[in-house]
């Protein structure tokens, strides 16, 4: 186990390396003079040749990525250009709204996909069995920002049930911040319960149709045993690596809610970094979903690997 984990973390840190990589080349291709950015269109070019050697975006490329780098490895996420906040607390503030709303996403969908699916898979060919995979076909086809305005459109507009916005007052209670996010929540819930049951009615079916099922059927073990002991153990495990992928692509795809929902998340807070052109601020929030996704899968090949440890065998073999 402990070879399998540090060859996982390993595998993980180069992929953030190479994400930082990427995130810095392509901040960099968008069109714009830093210090004209901060101080406007009228600001004298003195001014702005100044503040582009005091921020060092007047620098060889390279020499700005290593310095970040570095910056990054003593654990300095550097300064934003456009607020001249620390990074780390603007950063901080949003990633937690964001948190918030992805996790009670999340409880809401993992239970819920996963009964829909295991459900359908015992039922198949059933009414019930039609309906969820349709309906898991239509959510997961919807991008959030459609689901999103349709919803915003029928329950907040419309019917006038939640509030169009997501901002609860502040020192809200729990219930009333629920209440204020259930329509994000809900759009969410769309889209992302489509994937996690598909994948959990494909794994019971293939599942139930494996050897080691027919043969406990023929040992004369209840049914219920079989399901619980044989094919929820082994039908489960891909859907544990989707939930893993799904978290890492929901921080992603809270950008386009927290913009409908106007909601002060890591989302809205990258898009106004990359509208401002602050590459401090867009790089280390890109570079936090990208360790917020490398967690999630190495918690969910942690888990595949105690329930199936052929999985950690045959990579140590």
């Amino acid at each position: 186990m402990l070879r399998f984990l540090i060859r996982r973390i390993a595998l993980g840190l180069v992929t953030l390396l190479l994400l930082t990589v990427i995130v810095f080349a392509l901040s960099n291709v968008i069109p714009g003079d830093v210090g004209r950015q901060i101080l406007g269109p009228f600001a004298p070019q003195e001014s702005v040749d100044e503040l582009n050697q005091r921020l060092g975006t007047d620098q060889p490329l390279y020499t700005q990525y290593f310095n970040r780098m570095a910056d990054y490895a003593r654990g300095d996420l550097g300064e934003s250009y456009a607020s001249r906040e620390p990074v780390s607390k603007l950063i901080g503030e949003s990633f937690w709204a964001s948190a918030k709303l992805a996790l009670l996403a999340l409880l809401v969908t993992i239970p819920l996909a996963v009964i829909a699916g295991v459900y359908a898979a015992l039922k198949r060919g059933s009414i019930f069995d039609r309906v969820i995979v349709t309906l898991s076909l239509a959510g997961s086809s919807l991008p959030e920002f459609v689901t999103a305005t349709f919803i915003i459109v029928t329950l907040g507009v419309s019917l006038s049930i939640f509030p169009v916005l997501a901002r609860p007052p502040d020192g809200a209670d729990p219930l009333t911040q629920l209440y204020y996010l259930a329509m994000p929540i809900m759009a969410l819930v769309i889209v992302y319960f489509g994937y996690i049951a598909r994948m959990a009615r494909a794994g019971v079916v293939a599942a139930l149709e494996a050897d080691y099922t027919r043969t406990a059927v023929m040992k004369g073990l209840k049914r219920g045993v079989v399901i619980r002991r044989h094919v929820l153990r082994n039908a489960l495990l891909p859907t544990i690596s989707v939930v893993a992928t799904q978290t890492g692509y929901l921080f992603g795809g809270l950008l386009a809610v927290e913009l409908i929902f106007n909601y002060n998340g890591l989302g809205r807070l990258l898009v106004t970094a990359a509208r401002d052109k602050d590459l401090p601020l867009l790089s280390a929030g890109v570079l936090v979903i990208g360790i917020v996704y490398m967690i999630a899968t190495l918690l969910a090949d942690v888990l595949i690997s105690i329930l199936n440890p052929r999985v950690r065998l045959g990579e140590d073999g």
